[in-house]
């Protein structure tokens, strides 16, 4: 027997829709997923004057062609879900038409709000009332940022309503208004004890309650299918809270057995450390190292760390291109600058913080690194391994920032560590993923590449009953995608040792 689910996967340049498979074996029970690529569309921030904003009204178009392409495939679909990243949102009004679109967390709006904010309340009270890290895109600098703009304060009415950007497209499909907790608890704005909204927060920043819409939990259904969507489907799909923080998805599908000692990272442009918690852990010494605790899947947390990932070897690869079409030569892939490492004579003894600030914005990406090294190490990268040295620089540096990452939740739950599980499309990188187990020292497992979206399918199966709970899913997921083990090589602890005693430095412990 075979059932189908839609699930709509947003990342930072494309969305998909993904068609998943599970194929249930009435005589064994066993179960299986296969995923099919239904739709894939590009997805960028688009600049508006001086405000860089999501197409949300297009975005929402290219959901309305999946689901199209589905029906004329003439399958019928269990439910539909969505994710997407985090912390940012669109604003409709009491008729539900959308009078805020989404800005992006890369617009510059939000700089200095954050110390703007702890004026108001503290940012050790801010922290004991909502558990999460301070980055500077957090929802709530945005909307601080929003009330100091008149032309934007008007829409934080409480006759209003705030969607994150999954609750927002849920609210195009079904006309049905939540918001779902994982993505919410991305915003600063939550209390992780009750999990709902802070009001202490929401009170010292006045901010409406009524602007927020009330909290559902994954595997909640939003509302069903508008049939003006798509004509051709007659029958009733509902539409299913996932754990629409694609972070949260994609740690749904770790496939990590039951009692097993395990991190996660899920790794893209963004790199998302953790461990899952039963309970908040909102101590001085997870706020010190700024550390998130976000919601995850049947109640846990997940207590998290935001690394810069990918971000930095994508920039420097566009850098590379633009100097290289210059030049009359081929672009580079990803595989291309690995080979680069590969083949170097002699790396750069030299390691970044992924984390800084300097890393943070686009454009210009090489030459930053470059002026790190020579700031801090006094040395030159080499002209003629030019692309060899930074990628292995940002690359160590990466592997470097998860060691710590993970020594440092250890010390936070006093929990042994015995393993890293990847997800998400770093785990495709061979370099890194070596690299990552020499500076851990412990074994590093690779999951499923497209771990964010099974996650949305199989929480839309919890939901219809056809999946029994989160250790079924993650069998599923073993079973059907399989891992991959790096094991750390011995011998090269010292060089480890000593490059991760750099990045101490570096990060001032």
């Amino acid at each position: 027997m075979k059932k189908y689910y839609l699930g709509f996967d947003f990342g930072a340049s494309s969305g998909r829709a993904i068609l998943g498979i599970l194929d249930i074996d009435e005589v064994t029970g066993k179960k299986n997923l296969d995923l099919e690529e239904v739709y894939r569309f590009p997805n960028e921030a688009v600049r508006e004057g001086n405000v860089l904003r999501w197409e949300t009204e297009r975005l929402f178009n290219e959901m309305k062609t999946g689901i199209t392409l589905v029906a004329e495939k003439g399958i019928h679909i269990e439910s539909i879900g969505i994710d997407t990243w985090g912390v940012d949102f669109g604003i409709i009004d009491e008729k539900g038409d959308i009078v805020f679109r989404p800005v992006s967390y890369r617009d510059d709006r939000t700089i200095g709000m954050m110390e703007e904010a702890f004026k108001k309340m503290g940012k050790t009270e801010i922290f004991e009332n909502t558990g999460l890290a301070f980055l500077q895109f957090n929802t709530l600098y945005q909307l601080i940022a929003m009330k100091n703009d008149p032309e934007a304060a008007k829409y934080l009415d409480e006759k209003n309503t705030l969607l994150f950007m999954p609750d927002l497209f849920a609210y195009y499909l079904t006309g049905a208004v939540g918001t779902e907790y994982t993505i919410a608890s991305t915003s600063q704005m939550i209390d992780p004890s009750v999990r709902t909204w802070s009001k202490k927060v929401l009170d010292a920043f006045g901010l409406p309650e009524g602007l927020f819409a009330p909290i559902q939990q994954p595997g909640e259904i939003r509302g069903y299918l508008k049939k003006e969507i798509c004509p051709a489907i007659d029958y009733d799909v509902p539409v299913v809270a996932v754990a629409s923080h694609d972070t949260a998805s994609a740690v749904a599908a770790v496939p990590a057995r039951e009692g097993e000692k395990f991190a996660y990272l899920s790794s893209g442009t963004w790199s998302l450390l953790g461990v899952e918690t039963p309970t908040p852990v909102c101590t001085e010494g997870v706020m010190n190292a700024n550390f998130s605790n976000e919601g995850g899947l049947n109640g846990t947390t997940r207590l998290l760390k935001n690394i810069m990932g990918l971000w930095i070897i994508q920039e420097c690869r566009k850098q590379f291109n633009i100097e290289r079409e210059k030049e009359g030569l081929e672009k580079l892939s990803f595989a291309d600058i690995v080979c680069e490492v590969e083949k170097m004579s002699k790396p750069v003894d030299a390691v970044i913080d992924v984390d800084d600030n300097e890393f943070f914005a686009p454009d210009g990406m090489v030459d930053r690194i470059e002026a790190y090294v020579k700031k801090h190490y006094g040395k030159d990268v080499c002209p003629c391994e030019r692309v060899g040295q930074i990628a292995d620089i940002v690359y160590k540096g990466l592997a470097l920032k998860y060691r710590w990452g993970i020594e440092t939740l250890e010390k936070i739950t006093g929990d042994k560590i015995d393993a890293l599980y990847i997800v998400g499309g770093g785990g495709k990188n061979e370099l890194l993923n070596a690299y990552t187990a020499s500076a851990l020292k412990r074994p590093v497992r690779i999951g499923a590449s497209e771990g964010t979206v099974i996650g949305n399918l199989l929480v839309q199966a919890m939901a219809t009953k056809d999946v029994k709970d989160i250790w079924e899913l993650r069998k599923i997921v073993a079973d059907s995608f399989g891992s991959k083990t790096y094991e750390f090589d011995p011998a090269e602890s010292e060089k480890w040792d000593k490059a991760y005693l750099d990045l101490k430095k570096l990060i001032g412990e």
